[in-house]
């Protein structure tokens, strides 16, 4: 009888626990349970990972309790969290925790009962004269003399009124106030707070209208055909639709879905950016209704928690989500989607750092579900995986309805600075073609893939530039607030009266940034609508969906944007998109950089022509000829492709090798330095199979939060090869608590 747990508890030791099962818990105790367990002088929280009929010790601790009813990981889900943990180097209890979110895993989430305000109805009377004012009983008092006495009631008041029954979390959060001022209130009779066992509906105040099914073109149908052998018979196991963009990937998508949901199956669907969500959500809910469940960071954790629970209990049986949404508690999984699947968001910034691309292929694989990756410029690993025919693929080579590709323009920035005799930040054929789309009342996409005011602040007397304190990088201005800010930390500091090195008072500000941008288009075209969309301007929780909305219809002539705007978005009216910068990522110090701003600028350029009015691109650069820009120029992707693989070829990178990036960070530069050379003696002696090491030395961005950064880097031809032995050498390193130690397999930044 296996009555002996193995347990991994919430603590990153990477080590499975024996504990004895009581007679009463051996009934109901499966591998994925939560249990509680004796720990040193505590309890804690844990997962069983494992049974067994007998341990090495006999000195074993008993299981005090089962955490719930049903376990929330099934045997599959443990068994891809074990293979994260084995891939990617990383704690096993890390690989756990990735498959839940914090609101489920924590055992006092209670998220379902509710604390509901409920404004009285009799709230708002407006008068003869229409000032809005408010009644208790009798009195009438209005929401100026109430801000007066007490503004944050006020300004809860407003709040209410506004949205009407809301969850008090979400009223105290929006109104920054306590509890205590809610319960005022409601002493008051302005409003009741209610306790109510409901779901939070992330897509509440969402308009979505229903879809049908549309009539295939011949390259769609044979992607569909493709698609559907796969779900059914996993012959192919993993199919890549290469299509470019505006082909119509969303519908082969939609009825590959439903295909899958007329067999009994689920599916899940990847988008890589949040501000995909709104616009894919609304697709998917068009054709599909109640049976989509929405998971993305941009949910409050009561949402989250309620949209996991729906999946868990079978009531949304296709998930749409970010990164995460990977790991959703999907029975009967027939089909995971990872749309634009080439995007380097896929990959998790802490351990474990996983690709949530790779992890669908290898979840296919264990839940025996097809893999459907689309993308109109596919990854190198996946153009390779598909040459050498490890994956199927389908291509998709025009349009829906054979709509043109758009016109691709160079403009060689070095010759516009010439003839102008300055550089600009629009060329003249760039802002005479705004022009034009809004005297046609057309609509434009401004891309650059910076944000703020200027890059930098320099003394032109002496060269000093402004740097972050804690980071080795140049701060950024932004003019709202007249701050300075450090991209990588998130410091703030004042804009300076002065040079601190030399006193002089002119200071500079180089290097333009999207707000800079903004400020250039509207002092241009004054009475264009113009509208923003980076990291700035979408902090509120519905941000997105609010300002894409107002592109869609058509209350926006000019929308400027970073990458966020680049790939997936299906704007009809959109026939102009300029890039200002084509050069940025082509020279950072990262073999992919080429690679990567081939793909920005496919994307981005297909953002253009997707109605019936033929769509122009206008790329300023000031490397023209460079082959990532001419490749991009041409629309070349299967040129720009072999071209690359022959270069990683010669130098062994992906797809070639796997990467294996070692970064060591501490306050100390030389104890980091030390502890980087002890790890690459031991690395050395541990790997036995080919394998190229590097370094140790500075990482490109050498100092961030205060902390210095050095980096090793692994070449092998297989992961799996030198896994055990980079687990061997992190063991026997011997390193003080404030250094750390970060291993990322398959890393896709050098940085």
């Amino acid at each position: 009888m296996n009555n002996i747990a193995k347990v991994v508890v919430e603590i990153s030791l990477d080590r499975e626990f024996d504990y004895l099962i009581p007679d009463a818990l051996l009934p109901s105790l499966q591998i994925g349970s939560r249990v509680l367990v004796p720990f040193g002088k505590r309890f804690t929280n844990g997962y069983v990972v494992g049974l067994s009929e007998r341990s090495e010790r006999s000195d074993l601790k008993t299981v005090r309790e089962l955490v719930g009813t049903k376990p929330l990981i099934n045997e599959n889900m443990m068994r891809l969290a074990r293979w994260i943990s084995e891939y990617y180097i990383a704690a096993f209890e890390q690989a756990i925790r990735s498959l839940l979110p914090c609101a489920v895993r924590s055992p006092k989430a209670k998220f379902r009962e509710q604390s509901i305000v409920i404004p009285d109805p009799q709230l708002l009377i407006p008068n003869p004269q229409g000032e809005e004012k408010l009644q208790i009983e009798s009195a009438k008092v209005s929401i100026e003399d109430l801000r007066r006495r007490s503004p944050k009631q006020a300004v809860a008041i407003e709040i209410l009124l506004r949205n009407g029954q809301m969850f008090l979390a979400d009223l105290l959060a929006e109104a920054g106030m306590g509890l205590s001022s809610v319960k005022s209130l409601e002493k008051k009779g302005f409003l009741r707070i209610s306790r109510q066992t409901q779901n939070r509906d992330p897509l509440a105040g969402q308009v979505i209208l229903p879809t049908q099914p549309l009539a295939l073109f011949p390259e769609q149908s044979a992607a569909l055909e493709l698609a559907k052998k796969s779900i059914d018979t996993l012959s192919p196991p993993v199919v890549l639709l290469h299509g470019v963009t505006g082909s119509g990937k969303t519908e082969v998508y939609l009825q590959a879905i439903r295909h899958a949901l007329d067999q009994g199956k689920g599916a899940i669907v990847l988008v890589p950016e949040i501000s995909l969500t709104p616009q894919t959500v609304e697709r998917f809910c068009g054709r599909f209704g109640d049976m989509v469940a929405v998971l993305h960071s941009h949910l409050s954790d009561g949402e989250r928690h309620d949209e996991w629970h729906r999946i868990f209990e079978g009531k949304a049986r296709i998930v749409v989500g970010a990164r995460s949404a990977l790991f959703a508690p999907v029975e009967k999984l027939g089909l995971i989607v990872v749309d634009e699947e080439h995007e380097t968001s896929y990959k998790q910034a802490e351990a474990p750092r996983y690709n949530a691309r790779d992890v669908a292929v290898k979840r296919g694989e264990i839940d025996r579900c097809a893999v459907l990756l689309g993308s109109a410029t596919p990854a190198m690993e996946s153009f390779f995986n598909a040459s050498n025919g490890k994956y199927a693929i389908a291509h998709l080579h025009h349009r829906v309805d054979h709509r043109q590709m758009p016109r691709m323009n160079i403009v060689d920035m070095r010759l516009e600075a010439e003839r102008e005799g300055r550089v600009n930040v629009f060329s003249r054929q760039l802002v005479e073609a705004i022009r034009q789309r809004i005297e046609l009342s057309e609509q434009t996409i401004l891309f650059l893939n910076r944000r703020g005011f200027s890059t930098s602040v320099i003394c032109p007397a002496c060269g000093f530039v402004a740097v972050c304190r804690q980071c080795s990088v140049a701060l950024t201005y932004h003019r709202a607030g007249e701050q300075l800010r450090c991209h990588v930390c998130g410091g703030v500091e004042k804009v300076p009266e002065k040079c601190s090195q030399c006193g002089a008072m002119a200071l500079k500000f180089s290097g333009i940034g999207t707000q800079r941008i903004e400020s250039i288009v509207r002092t241009l075209f004054p009475k264009a609508r113009v509208q923003r969309m980076d990291s700035d301007t979408t902090t509120a929780k519905h941000s997105h969906r609010e300002i894409l909305g107002e592109v869609r219809t058509g209350k926006t002539d000019i929308l400027i944007g970073t990458q966020m705007i680049a790939k997936g978005l299906h704007f009809p009216n959109v026939t102009l998109v300029g890039v200002i910068y084509a050069d940025h990522s082509l020279h950072m110090p990262d073999f992919r950089a080429s690679e990567r701003t081939f793909q920005l600028l496919l994307q981005v350029a297909g953002r253009a022509g997707r109605g019936d009015i033929p769509g122009e691109v206008i790329v300023q650069t000031f490397t023209p000829f460079h082959p990532a820009v001419q490749a991009a120029r041409r629309l070349d992707y299967d040129g720009f492709c072999d071209q690359e693989i022959e270069s990683r070829r010669e130098l062994k990178y992906p797809p070639f090798a796997h990467i294996i990036c070692f970064t060591l960070d501490g306050i100390s530069e030389e104890i980091v330095a030390l502890v980087a050379k002890q790890l690459g003696a031991k690395l050395r002696d541990h790997i036995t199979s080919p394998a190229i090491i590097s370094g140790p030395m500075p990482a490109p961005l050498s100092m961030a939060k205060g902390r210095y950064r050095h980096q090793m880097i692994v070449r092998t031809d297989t992961v799996e090869s030198v896994s055990a032995p980079v687990k061997q050498a992190l063991r026997e390193l011997k390193y003080p608590a404030d250094v750390h130690v970060a291993v990322d397999v398959d890393a896709l930044s050098m940085m």
